[in-house]
């Protein structure tokens, strides 16, 4: 009951983690970029369902073709009719080369053909790896100008400086939501390795989580720094 990720699970999570950050910071981006992010993990349960299936019509159209080339490598050795009194030893080891080869071709070939559902199934889930990566930068920028000096001493920016209006508290909150965000992000990437034993796609989720763990650490860094500078101005 609990070996696997439920997507369904990470999917609530994520809904009542958009309504969460909504109910703090009204319209914000981040909020957005959460129902963004919901909104992939929901498309990333139904790829997952389909690489999970058999794809019979793949399938279908593979055997096809290797019948197809079984039967013309048949037909060509049909149309080899060699007279008994023409053979010698150098036509037959001619013979048997060319059938050594052609056999050897279409063992290839077939084992090409073998693997085209894999190599489908492989492109859709990076192609969604990919979303979910470049969704984990998307929350880094949104975090990138919460500076937490600005929220203990505020009054510090230029007039290039970006609105930096939030309390401490709300800091904390705000960094707090990106990095469960980044965590949920994560868990969205494992949906795709428990689905798909693929080497490909296993890179590509770790290194989701490799990243959404790094950016997440980041975050927390800028947290310790709020909490310490908020101490330090109290104490004043």
């Amino acid at each position: 009951m609990y070996r696997h990720i439920d997507s369904s699970k990470v999917q609530g999570t994520l809904g009542q983690l958009g309504r969460r950050i909504s109910e703090r910071f009204p319209n914000s981006g981040l909020s957005k970029v959460c129902a963004e992010i919901e909104l992939v993990a929901r498309e990333t349960e139904e790829h997952c369902s389909w690489i999970a299936r058999p794809q019979w019509s793949i399938r279908a159209a593979v055997g096809a073709v290797i019948l197809i080339a079984a039967l013309g490598l048949a037909s060509v050795f049909v149309r080899l009719q060699v007279r008994v009194e023409s053979l010698d030893v150098s036509n037959i080891l001619q013979g048997a080369e060319a059938a050594t080869n052609e056999l050897v071709l279409l063992g290839l070939a077939a084992v090409f053909l073998a693997g085209v559902e894999s190599r489908v199934k492989r492109k859709r889930a990076l192609q969604g790896l990919h979303q979910l990566r470049a969704l984990a930068h998307v929350v880094d920028m949104h975090q990138l100008t919460k500076d937490p000096e600005s929220s203990v001493f505020p009054g510090r920016s230029t007039p290039s400086s970006p609105q930096r209006n939030l309390s401490p508290f709300e800091m904390v909150r705000y960094l707090d939501y990106a990095s469960e965000m980044l965590a949920l992000i994560g868990k969205v990437a494992a949906v795709y390795a428990q689905h798909f034993d693929d080497p490909a796609v296993l890179a590509a989720v770790n290194d989701i989580e490799d990243l959404t763990t790094n950016l997440s650490q980041k975050i927390w860094q800028k947290v310790t720094i709020v909490e310490s500078l908020r101490d330090r101005a109290g104490s004043h």
